[in-house]
C-alpha cells in the first residue's frame, strides 16, 4: 500500500472514532480499543482497577457520560453534549439543578481570545462539574434562569489500555505509545493512535523483525503509570529506543522532542532523519515535554523515548479546541508523519557496525565495484563507497559513519551489504 493510500485508511478510521467521548477511563477508552482491535487482532485489552496503586499515583474512579445541557427558561439547549462532547469538562460529577446566570458563570469556561472555539478542560482528580463553550455563545447568555443537567457517573470500575507485543529475533525492544484518552479532537488525539495502527500493520508485515515492538495504547499520564507500574523492570533492561506518537496528523511542520538524556539511539536516528528528508523540523529539547515522554524519562525510568510529531502539542492555535477537528488533519498529514516515523524504525533496525576486512585500499576494479565509464555520478558513487570504507573502524555505528560521511544513512545500506558481499566489510555488532 502506498503512502497516500494508508493516509487515506488512516482517515477513514480517524473518521470513525471521532464522534466518540473519550476521558482516561471509561466506555469511550473501551469502544475505541475495541474499533483498534478489529484492525489488529493481536491486540490485548487490560483493566487496571479503580483504587490501584500505580507508582505514587492511585487509579481514579471510572468515569462515564450519557448526555449533559444547559437549557434557557424556554427549555432551548443553549449548550449541549450531544453536539459537542467537548462541551462538558472531563470527569465533571453528576449535576441537576435550576440556578441563575450568575451562579451558573464559574462553572462556565471560554476562551475570549478565540470566540468560536470550545475549549477542552478537564478535573480528573478533583470533583467539579462545568460546561464549556464558545466565548460568542458565552455572551449571547441573558440573566434568567437555566436548567443545568450532566448525567454522568464517577464510580469503582477500571482502567483500560491494549498493548501489542510482536517478537523479533532479539529481545531488545523497541517501544512505540500512544494514546486514546482525549473526546473529539484530530491531532491531539485520534492522529496518534491511527498512525501506530498503520505502523503496527507494517510491522507485522515484515518476514522478520530483528527487534521486539512493545505498542501501547494508553490514557495519557496515568495510562502510561500504571502500565510502568509493572512492567518497568523489563523496559528498563530491554528497552533500545522508542517514540510516543501524538500529534503527527496536520500538514503544517514536523517536531522532535529530544529524549531526556539527548544522545540515545533515538535521538541520533530521528535527528539524521530529519536532517536528511526533512530539515524544515523544528527541535524542542526534553524541557519542553507534555505527554507521556514526561513518564518514560521519569526519575528511576529514564527510557530512551522521543517524540516525533507534525505540530507540536500547545504550538498550534486550534491545541485543545474543537478547532482541532477533522479539518485540521489530513490523509497527507497522516502519512507523512508514518513515513517519516517508518524510516526512523527501518534505521533502528538496520543499525550496526562494521569493520573494513582489507588491509589498505582494496582494489575495486578487479571486484566489479570500479566503473568503467568515468562519469560525474560514477564518481559520487565511488566516493561514497571508500568513504564507508575508510570510517567502517569497528567502533563507529551505521548512523555515526553516516553522519561521519555526510551521506543518508539509507544511502549507505546498499553500499554496505555489497562490500559484505565482497568480505571487504564485516558486521561486528
Amino acid at each position: 500500500m502506498t503512502e497516500p493510500d494508508i493516509g487515506e485508511q488512516m482517515y477513514g478510521w480517524a473518521r470513525d472514532l471521532f464522534p466518540i467521548c473519550r476521558s482516561i477511563t471509561g466506555e469511550g477508552v473501551r469502544t475505541t480499543l475495541k474499533y483498534l482491535q478489529r484492525l489488529m487482532p493481536l491486540l490485548k485489552i487490560v483493566e487496571v482497577e479503580s483504587g490501584t496503586k500505580v507508582l505514587d499515583w492511585t487509579v481514579p474512579d471510572e468515569w462515564n457520560i450519557k448526555d449533559a445541557y444547559i437549557a434557557d427558561e424556554d427549555g432551548t439547549r443553549i449548550v449541549d453534549f450531544k453536539k459537542s462532547n467537548l462541551h462538558v469538562v472531563g470527569y465533571s460529577e453528576p449535576v441537576s439543578a435550576e440556578m441563575t446566570l450568575e451562579e451558573l458563570q464559574p462553572h462556565l469556561y471560554s476562551l475570549p481570545l478565540m470566540p468560536d472555539a470550545i475549549p477542552y478542560v478537564t478535573s480528573y482528580y478533583q470533583r467539579r462539574w462545568g460546561f464549556c463553550l464558545s466565548q460568542r455563545a458565552r455572551d449571547e447568555m441573558r440573566p434568567g434562569k437555566y436548567r443545568i443537567v450532566i448525567d454522568s457517573s464517577l464510580a469503582p470500575g477500571s482502567l483500560s489500555y491494549g498493548e501489542i507485543i510482536l517478537p523479533g529475533q532479539e529481545e531488545q525492544e523497541v517501544l512505540l505509545s500512544t494514546y486514546v484518552c482525549h473526546p473529539s479532537m484530530g491531532n491531539n488525539e485520534l492522529s496518534g493512535p491511527m498512525v501506530t495502527t498503520a505502523l503496527t500493520s507494517w510491522l507485522m508485515s515484515l518476514p522478520e523483525r530483528r527487534y521486539t515492538y512493545r505498542i501501547l495504547f494508553i490514557p495519557e499520564t496515568i495510562g502510561s503509570i500504571a502500565y510502568l507500574s509493572t512492567h518497568h523492570e523489563i523496559m528498563k533492561r530491554n528497552t533500545v529506543a522508542g517514540y510516543v506518537i501524538t500529534c503527527v496528523g496536520d500538514d503544517r511542520t514536523y517536531s522532535y522532542l529530544e529524549s531526556r538524556r539527548g544522545n540515545t539511539l533515538a535521538d541520533r536516528i530521528t535527528r539524521h532523519v530529519m536532517k536528511h528528508h526533512y530539515p524544515e523540523c523544528v527541535t524542542y529539547p526534553f524541557l519542553k515535554r507534555g505527554s507521556d515522554e514526561r513518564q518514560y524519562g521519569s526519575p528511576g525510568i529514564d527510557l530512551p523515548v522521543v517524540s516525533l510529531m507534525r505540530s507540536k502539542y500547545g504550538t498550534y492555535p486550534e491545541y485543545h479546541t474543537s478547532l482541532d477537528d477533522l479539518n485540521l488533519i489530513s490523509p497527507r498529514g497522516l502519512a507523512g508523519a508514518y513515513g517519516a516515523i517508518k524510516r526512523c524504525i527501518s534505521l533502528i533496525e538496520a543499525n550496526a557496525t562494521y569493520r573494513a576486512t582489507c588491509l589498505g585500499e582494496p582494489q575495486l576494479g578487479k571486484r566489479g565495484l570500479y566503473p568503467t565509464l568515468s562519469t560525474t555520478g560514477s564518481a559520487v558513487a565511488v566516493r561514497n563507497m571508500m568513504n564507508v570504507l575508510a570510517y567502517a573502524d569497528g567502533e563507529l555505528d551505521l548512523i555515526s559513519l553516516a553522519e561521519h560521511i555526510e551521506v543518508p544513512a539509507e544511502d549507505c545500506l546498499p553500499i554496505i551489504e555489497r562490500l559484505v558481499q565482497e568480505r571487504l566489510m564485516e558486521r561486528i555488532a
